[in-house]
């Protein structure tokens, strides 16, 4: 089994349901077992700012998926979360990315790990230093990386890793 490490999102609708549900479907996936989940953060909107908050999430999964199988598992539970893909960055109701993939260092057409961005972004490096702070991401760890690029208007909404299981 190999582990990968994911943040998820959303702004649209019941957020905390959203993502619950889809890291429920993610559990029950035969290929996919969540290991730990994050609490929840609201965080500001990231790369187009005029639109509402975000919820946002990390989690490990151990899986005996490829890379890309795991992709296309949690596309797939974007598509049952109704996510729509109108413009970049914009309002979602789910959003479910591989931020990181047992020590896998690749750059294809349709995933690269690990994620380009995720070093950079406060609403994914907090999350995943609540659940994984020595995790390496572009030659620091996530926990240094987080104090690197913290972000005083985050907020931790709900405590606990079992939130997802209510």
């Amino acid at each position: 089994m190999s582990r990968a490490w994911l943040g998820l999102g959303g702004n649209i609708g019941d957020v905390p349901k959203a993502l619950g549900k889809a890291l429920q479907s993610l559990d029950a996936h035969e290929g996919i077992k969540v290991s730990v989940v994050s609490s929840l953060y609201r965080t500001p909107p990231w790369g187009k700012e005029d639109q509402p908050w975000f919820v946002n999430a990390g989690a490990e999964v151990e899986t005996n998926l490829s890379p890309e199988m795991l992709l296309e598992a949690c596309q797939q539970v974007e598509r049952d979360g109704l996510r729509e893909r109108k413009e970049r960055w914009g309002p979602r109701t789910i959003d479910v990315d591989i931020i990181a993939f047992d020590g896998v260092e690749q750059i294809e057409q349709r995933l690269t790990l690990p994620h380009p961005h995720a070093h950079e972004r406060p609403f994914v490096l907090s999350p995943l230093a609540e659940i994984a702070p020595d995790l390496p991401l572009v030659g620091s760890s996530i926990s240094e990386l987080a104090k690197a690029h913290a972000d005083p208007r985050l907020q931790q909404v709900a405590g606990g890793q079992n939130w997802w299981r209510d």
